[in-house]
């Protein structure tokens, strides 16, 4: 090589490397040649990319072509990942799906860490259900740090094909590591149905787009700004995560554990939940029979104790849905997930079989004159009455017996737009109950009517905390006459 050359070759190479001081980038390559091999089942493991640097790009990947924006594929020591390569994000960096996998998806995994030593991250689970046109935000947003992977549960949109995105939200001044993306559907891993093998643009169907431009303002990733209306598949955390529970198997007494049909803020010590969330419309509500198929959670981390139906057996305690069976009856693997034993609560029969179960008609009725709901079940305190008399604790002591069990329903109009709509509708309901577990329970819910202030109070969780302060202010100190209005 001539001197000339290799002193312009020297520069070069040390020009790329000054601007990265902080991180081992991969070898950075051409736009890839188009391909025409069959996409593979999830899960993305990033393996089979090679994209070694932040600008914007497409590239294909196994399981189909991803959008990168302010993200590459690390492979160096300070990428923290399941095998040779993740994905790494850098200040406010996005990773998309440019194809829409098989409907049915009912969950979703995302493994995270912190990239090399740097500080927390903030990143967010966006879907989209109309080939990348729209996207809406599931879940709450994501607060990841230090080196470890660590997964994190979403719900899926079982009814439709979806594609999504993952959105750092944080500041310029760390990096985040995203591996083993798991797309999970009833019968097995999702695949890719629709898309562009070369990596194309999709969100913009009706004109024509260039490879690494956009349409609108750059950076925006042809989105717009602006919160799509909800549908009746909204998160079932719409009105918040009350317990500030976390995806982290080391935070035992508050572990979010999410499925499609309810989200749970668990407690693994109790053997229950602290709350149950879920979302209640006329989609929900079917022709499925009862299932009955009691068992344990398999999507509970491998250290917590696995309930079964036995815990409860001879116990003078049923086996008590905070998720109700009825509300999950439009097809049979919606119902037979209420009955996974994290669903449940030692409750006492009377309590369940009356009260409770005449409370949960209710709802369900006024979901069929035209409302929606957003429920949000819980139990605190020790100790309740079965047939069996006073109990503290089951099967061994790994059971706790709630001494209260609590409900919140947010009652509205079925429609769109929910959360402004909670906000600035007078007509919104807000009906709470708190009921002792006891035997020798009135029959009759409406006697145990409270407002959200006093279950607040009494179990410390923050309810409603997605809505604005004054209108948590205003709803949270009402109660409700418990009749349709």
């Amino acid at each position: 090589m001539h001197a000339s050359a290799y002193l312009a070759a020297l520069s070069l190479t040390l020009l790329a490397c000054s601007q990265q001081p902080a991180e081992t980038a991969t070898t950075a390559r051409a736009t890839p040649p188009p391909t025409t091999q069959a996409p593979a089942p999830f899960p993305e493991t990033f393996e089979a990319g090679s994209k070694g640097a932040y600008e914007e790009a497409d590239e294909p990947l196994a399981t189909g072509p991803w959008h990168f924006q302010d993200a590459l594929i690390g492979s160096s020591p300070q990428d923290h990942k399941a095998g040779e390569r993740a994905a790494r994000l850098r200040s406010l960096g996005r990773l998309s799906m440019r194809f829409d996998a098989k409907a049915g998806v009912r969950r979703i995994t995302i493994s995270a860490a912190a990239y090399g030593t740097d500080g927390p991250s903030t990143w967010e689970l966006w879907l989209s259900r109309d080939g990348g046109r729209s996207f809406a935000r599931t879940g709450a947003p994501v607060l990841t740090s230090g080196p470890v992977l660590t997964p994190h549960v979403f719900a899926g949109l079982a009814n439709s094909p979806l594609r999504l995105e993952i959105r750092k939200t944080s500041g310029p001044k760390t990096r985040l590591d995203i591996d083993d993306i798991i797309l999970e559907t009833a019968t097995g891993p999702a695949v890719a149905v629709g898309g562009s093998a070369t990596g194309g643009y999709f969100e913009n169907r009706d004109q024509p787009q260039t490879p690494g431009t956009n349409s609108q303002t750059p950076g925006t990733n042809n989105q717009a700004p602006t919160t799509p209306a909800q549908d009746p598949n909204d998160s079932n955390l719409a009105l918040g995560n009350p317990s500030g529970a976390t995806s982290d198997p080391a935070n035992a007494t508050n572990y979010l554990l999410v499925h499609p049909e309810f989200t749970i803020g668990y407690n693994a010590p109790r053997g229950i939940p602290t709350w149950v969330s879920w979302h209640l419309d006329r989609a929900d509500v079917g022709q499925a029979p009862r299932q009955n198929n009691f068992r344990p959670d398999a999507a509970l981390p491998r250290q917590f104790y696995q309930l079964t139906p036995a815990s409860y057996k001879n116990s003078g305690f049923d086996k008590g849905h905070n998720c109700p069976s009825g509300d999950r009856t439009a097809d049979l693997d919606a119902n037979s997930a209420t009955f996974l034993m994290t669903n449940m609560v030692p409750q006492a029969p009377r309590n369940n079989q009356q009260a409770w179960a005449h409370l949960e008609e209710y709802g369900r009725s006024q979901v069929q004159r035209g409302q929606e709901i957003y429920l949000i079940m819980g139990s605190y305190g020790r100790g309740g009455t079965g047939t069996n008399g006073f109990a503290q604790s089951l099967d061994q002591g790994r059971v706790t017996v709630p001494a209260r069990l609590w409900k919140v329903m947010v009652i509205l109009p079925d429609g769109t737009n929910d959360l402004q709509r909670i906000s600035s509708d007078p007509s919104v309901r807000v009906l709470a109950i708190d009921t002792p577990n006891d035997n020798t329970i009135n029959p009759d819910w409406k006697q145990y009517l409270t407002s959200v202030d006093k279950i607040e109070a009494a179990t410390g969780l923050d309810l409603l905390s997605t809505l604005p302060r004054d209108t948590q202010a205003r709803l949270q100190k009402l109660v409700d006459t418990g009749r349709a209005q």
